[in-house]
């Protein structure tokens, strides 16, 4: 009986998605970053209260990181789920539990207790994402999928000022008064249940195997995954040690340093309107202007000696940022499939986190082969990620022209 009310609006697998499928979707896809963004003003609350704990300098952190590592490591399986038994039911459910998982913490007072309902959250986490980015590969077109991605891109960057903004508010008031916040996860389930509909399997992923499913892209895969682990290392880079490179250059207040990052922080808008534009052109293209805005950016950072410059520099570093994600999910969305969307998009996603937590550890093996300062490691991986944009030039140039090349 509940399968057959959760699946009550999927009746006529040809009906199309219009303006309220893509904005739940552009606002259910906020969910996961929400789970990242929202604890960073709550941080040195939640320490101050478990400071009694053994090892709570380390475990706080592994409570913010834990939603990140269960979806490196749970969404490819989350993928799998999705394609055996349809992308509705997980998505709906899924978000339901994200709210009961991600406002538990609210009624507890153990740590190990908190880091539990973390990881929880993350498993929710992992299905919401994986199942979001198939469904605007199912419901649209590529040039529907590319407007989505920049509104997705562009709606992200709005949102989180005031997430991070109403996350101090409800600290403020009690130390765990920060997890309230997940709750706008049930209206999101509610405006699910009414507008997300099962899609029917898009005739053109059925013709190109002759009528039989096709074969698993396991090569298309095996690259973008690896390109999307590389970016996302990358990516990463400034987010974790952004605080620190500021401190080498005299800037050690934390509001201070905050605003300075703010001012950038325009430049990621503006990398995703970016996308709109190289988004009609070919994915090495695309994966060009990722690399070279992340390695300039993250050089230039490296190379400042004064936090003028550095803001500066970061603002391209940040337009870098904005386009990354949307240009790998789209390079993802277009090779894969309907019979294997799921589990590709689940790899994307794996693979995308995975990088937040090798970030650190590249850092710190840049740091160990220079100088030792955090600067001179910006400038080690921003040379790497140059030259991974030359890779992609390269691959651009000897590419031959098609008329697939510039999308509707």
């Amino acid at each position: 009986m509940v399968d057959r009310a959760i699946d009550a609006p999927t009746q006529g697998a040809q009906r199309k998605a219009g303006l309220g499928q893509g904005i739940i979707l552009v606002i259910s896809g906020f969910l996961p970053i929400l789970a990242i963004i929202s604890l960073a003003p709550a941080v040195p609350t939640i320490l101050d209260h478990f400071h009694d704990v053994a090892n709570a300098s380390l475990l706080v952190p592994v409570l913010v990181s834990a939603p990140g590592l269960a979806i490196a490591v749970l969404a490819p399986f989350a993928g799998l789920a999705v394609d055996r038994f349809g992308r509705r039911p997980l998505l709906v459910w899924s978000t339901l539990l994200y709210g009961i998982a991600g406002a538990l913490p609210y009624f507890l007072d153990s740590l190990y207790s908190v880091i539990a309902s973390r990881l929880l959250l993350g498993v929710t986490e992992a299905a919401i994402l994986t199942i979001v980015n198939t469904l605007i590969a199912d419901y649209y077109d590529p040039a529907g999928r590319r407007k989505w991605l920049v509104i997705q891109g562009v709606t992200g960057s709005a949102l989180a000022p005031a997430v991070i903004a109403a996350s101090g508010l409800l600290t403020e008031l009690r130390w765990n008064g920060v997890f309230l916040i997940y709750l706008i996860a049930l209206p999101i389930f509610a405006g699910m249940y009414a507008l997300i509909f099962e899609p029917g399997k898009s005739t053109t992923a059925d013709s190109s195997a002759g009528g039989r499913t096709p074969a698993f892209p396991l090569q298309a895969v095996a690259l973008y995954g690896a390109v999307t682990l590389l970016a996302s290392t990358i990516y990463y880079v400034f987010i974790i040690q952004g605080g620190l490179v500021f401190r080498e250059v005299g800037i050690d207040s934390p509001s201070r340093v905050g605003t300075l990052i703010s001012v950038a922080s325009i430049g990621v808008p503006i990398g995703t309107l970016l996308f709109g534009y190289l988004g009609k052109r070919t994915t090495a293209l695309q994966l060009a202007g990722v690399f070279a805005l992340l390695g300039v950016g993250l050089t230039g950072v490296g190379l400042s000696s004064d936090y003028k410059i550095m803001v500066a520099l970061l603002l391209l570093q940040q337009m870098g940022a904005g386009l990354t994600v949307p240009s790998l999910i789209a390079w993802a969305q277009g090779v894969l499939p309907f019979a294997h969307r799921g589990r590709g998009m689940g790899i994307w996603a794996s693979c995308f986190f995975l990088g937040q937590f090798t970030s650190p550890f590249f850092v710190a093996g840049a740091r160990a082969l220079t100088n030792g300062t955090v600067q001179a490691a910006f400038v080690t991986m921003g040379l790497v990620a140059l030259a991974a944009g030359i890779v992609a030039l390269t691959a651009l140039l000897k590419a031959k022209p098609s008329p697939a090349d510039v999308l509707p």
